[in-house]
């Protein structure tokens, strides 16, 4: 009578009642525990779809079904991204380069082409300014920096680390958008003594930098939206720690699911000018 009422077959029912009950408890717990832990490890926002990659490297081979009614059983539902606030400041007259990455974010080789840009974070102090460079091939930030000014200067750091980290070769190509501490002097004496091409966004197309915006949207609904900083060294230890983890494990649809660092790693030997 069961069976009928749950439209289960009675043979599908003996057979799972002659099963061991312990050994299936125990690889259900076991199962529901990896998917936590990887849930949270990649800070409450995997799908289905990239639950299912993550899982795989971990040695746990399932369909995206499976992982979509695990999650909703166990109630983990991904955080979703808020809007956020352009930072670029344009009202200036100083020179504007035309556009020469034109939108083509896939790029083949390391050290060819990165982009650059700033972003805001509160806290109970006041603001703190975050400027990152970005290496469009494997999308790891490869230099950043964090101050309570959104000056040149803040600029400046962000790539001469990237540009001392990476020693990419001359005739890279630097894009940005048109803030006034990327088309200042100073900024651009940086990038003649570094021997870069200048390529910066159209006026209001913030799809030009698409790459390094969705960076920063990653940052803030990943993790900055969901905590309160009382001071500025609370949210740079944050920021930090959010920097580790997305070049280290991080998954990137453009990557194959990979990390930017393993990325790398997996086409080290394919891909001449590593530094």
């Amino acid at each position: 009578m069961l069976c009928a009422v749950m439209n289960v077959g009675t043979s599908s029912f003996y057979t799972w009642q002659k099963k061991p009950k312990n050994v299936i408890d125990i690889n259900r717990f076991q199962f529901d525990v990896a998917v936590k832990e990887t849930f949270k490890e990649h800070k409450m926002t995997l799908g289905s779809r990239r639950m299912v990659s993550e899982l795989a490297k971990k040695g746990s081979i399932i369909g995206r079904y499976k992982a979509r009614m695990t999650m909703r059983r166990l109630g983990l539902v991904p955080r979703y991204p808020k809007k956020f606030k352009v930072t670029t400041d344009s009202t200036h007259n100083n020179r504007i380069e035309p556009n020469r990455l034109d939108r083509k974010f896939l790029v083949n080789k390391i050290n060819t082409c990165w982009t650059t840009d700033i972003t805001y974070i509160h806290t109970h102090q006041g603001f703190i300014y975050l400027a990152v460079v970005m290496d469009l091939y494997s999308r790891r930030i490869v230099g950043w920096s964090i101050a309570d000014h959104m000056k040149t200067s803040l600029c400046n750091s962000a790539l001469q680390m990237a540009f001392w980290q990476r020693k990419p070769p001359a005739g890279l190509l630097h894009h940005s958008d048109r803030g006034s501490q990327y088309t200042s002097y100073e900024y651009r004496s940086l990038m003649k003594d570094m021997k870069m091409n200048i390529s910066m966004s159209g006026k209001g197309e913030c799809w030009d930098n698409a790459p390094t915006e969705r960076f920063f949207r990653s940052l803030k609904h990943e993790q900055l939206n969901y905590e309160t900083f009382k001071t500025k060294k609370e949210a740079k230890l944050s920021i930090l720690d959010y920097l580790a983890y997305y070049n280290e494990l991080r998954p990137h649809t453009a990557n194959g699911y990979l990390s930017p660092l393993q990325y790398e790693k997996e086409t080290r030997d394919l891909v001449s000018g590593f530094c």
